[in-house]
């Protein structure tokens, strides 16, 4: 047995390349990534090419080991040139992650020196870590020193650990469900809908109240749906503000939707997983107003602190009542449970495995200070208005409200022909031209196109392409 496993140990020691072999693979790679943003500014923000993306699909792993070139020319082939480039500043179609450099370089740290961050007693600087940024934006949101959260993979796990929380908080049990009522609005982001199902909640009320004319919450008709619900019999539990729209941008109104859930005992959630990181920006702190009235709020660092995908937050009042929804009992973990001495990560989600995502956000937070990031947001956020201005000067385009946040809304109302089949088309082809990526939506029923201005690579020339190309394609159209 002992040639055996010296055998296997020479062979097994070929997945740990020695100093020199990792420095070359170190280039090659740092190669790869600087060509990629070299190429960044003038590459395609959209190329359909599902051809090509799907011939990794027929690739073999094979026994032996092969040269790295090859394999990056692969990747490159089919997967970082297909698709929408998210990491470009032409993506201002969906609600972007933007990718910075200096993220990157903590992923790569977290990777290497892999801490489990899951719990405070295997590697307590890890999750102190995670526990300082949970802090910073607990004070951002005006939570109190009780306030605790976790790092989760995005804005929907973070939504669902919140609600589970108010759930069990609360004391509701699955007899309740039926007669439980949820306030959202046509806004709410669709996470909500799915995290009450995940969390066997499909049979509870979701109660659609009506939004104004710039699609925020009319909280008027909030009231007297809780008080239609209270009459009936039902149990009002839950009244979901948002804070950033995804379809519209839009913020509710906070500070009433807050008084209404302490008037009448109900829990109040915001889904600030667009917007949240907005509250940075000193002129718009005020339409943030009744965000620390919440009992949970969710935020994106992978939207508004341009990291790249993969990390949301959730963010308790109390940080206990989420120790009471995931407590855990486990025998193999009783060295850790006898020493534990802060709540951790392990103990305020579902994840016991958990990724040491937090270096991603705290290392540019330190590396470029607070102030680069305050003046990105307002940046995106009067580009927003710019975009507003600029596609509302052009013959025949008809646009949404102004922006609260950074996404607006048009449409191109043309003099013969069908605004539906005309918006479509004009869509396809700002697709077809590739420089641009924007999304659809409807709203009232209206087909609008939609402009999202969050990547950290949008500047002033992004919208004056999209103008641009907005025009090249209705003179298409009119053809």
């Amino acid at each position: 047995m002992l040639d055996q496993l010296k055998e296997l140990e020479q062979q097994a020691r070929e997945l740990e390349p020695e100093e020199p072999q990792r420095r070359q693979l170190s280039r090659q790679v740092e190669a790869y990534a600087e060509a990629f943003y070299r190429e960044l500014p003038e590459a395609k923000t959209y190329i359909p090419d599902y051809q090509t993306a799907g011939e990794v699909l027929d690739t073999e792993f094979d026994e032996e080991p092969a040269d790295l070139d090859p394999i990056l020319k692969e990747l490159r082939k089919t997967t970082d040139r297909p698709g929408i480039n998210t990491a470009s500043g032409g993506h201002i179609g969906y609600i972007p992650g933007g990718g910075l450099f200096t993220s990157a370089l903590g992923d790569y740290l977290a990777a290497v020196t892999n801490r489990y961050a899951g719990v405070h007693y295997t590697s307590p600087g890890a999750v102190n870590i995670e526990r300082r940024l949970i802090r910073w934006m607990a004070d951002l949101t005006g939570y109190p020193d009780t306030a605790g959260g976790y790092l989760a993979s995005g804005g929907s796990i973070a939504n669902l650990t919140a609600i589970i929380t108010a759930r069990e908080a609360v004391g509701l049990h699955p007899v309740d469900y039926e007669k439980t009522v949820v306030y959202v609005s046509g806004q709410t982001h669709h996470c909500i809908d799915r995290a009450l199902r995940i969390a066997g909640m499909a049979v509870a009320t979701q109660r659609f109240i009506p939004v104004d004319e710039k699609f925020r919450m009319d909280t008027d008709a909030l009231e007297e749906a809780i008080k239609e619900d209270m009459r009936a019999g039902l149990k009002p539990w839950m009244i979901v503000g948002t804070a950033g729209t995804t379809d519209t941008g839009a913020v509710d109104p906070l500070r009433r939707q807050g008084d209404l859930a302490e008037k009448f005992g109900l829990w109040f959630h915001v889904d600030a997983a667009y917007g949240g990181f907005f509250l940075l920006v000193d002129e718009l702190k005020p339409m943030f107003d009744g965000i620390q009235l919440s009992d949970s709020v969710v935020l994106d660092p992978h939207k508004g602190l341009f990291l790249p995908y993969g990390i949301g937050a959730v963010i308790l009042k109390d940080e206990r009542l989420m120790a009471g929804a995931y407590s855990y009992e486990a025998s193999y973990m009783q060295d850790i449970q006898e020493r534990q001495t802060v709540l951790s990560p392990a103990d305020t989600s579902p994840e016991l495995s958990k990724h040491f995502r937090g270096l991603r956000m705290w290392l540019p937070l330190k590396l470029h200070g607070i102030s680069a990031f305050r003046s990105a947001l307002k940046e995106k956020y009067l580009l927003a208005r710019y975009a507003r201005e600029k596609l509302a000067a052009i013959k025949d385009i008809e646009t949404g409200p102004e922006p609260d946040l950074s996404v607006t809304l048009f449409r191109y109302l043309p003099k013969d022909g069908d605004p539906e089949e005309c918006n479509q088309r004009l869509h396809q082809y700002i697709l077809d031209d590739g420089r641009v990526y924007l999304s659809s939506t409807r709203i009232d029923g209206k087909y609008m196109l939609r402009v999202a201005v969050l990547s950290v690579r949008t500047h002033i020339n992004t919208i004056e392409v999209l103008s641009e190309v907005v025009k090249q394609g209705i003179a298409h159209i009119r053809q």
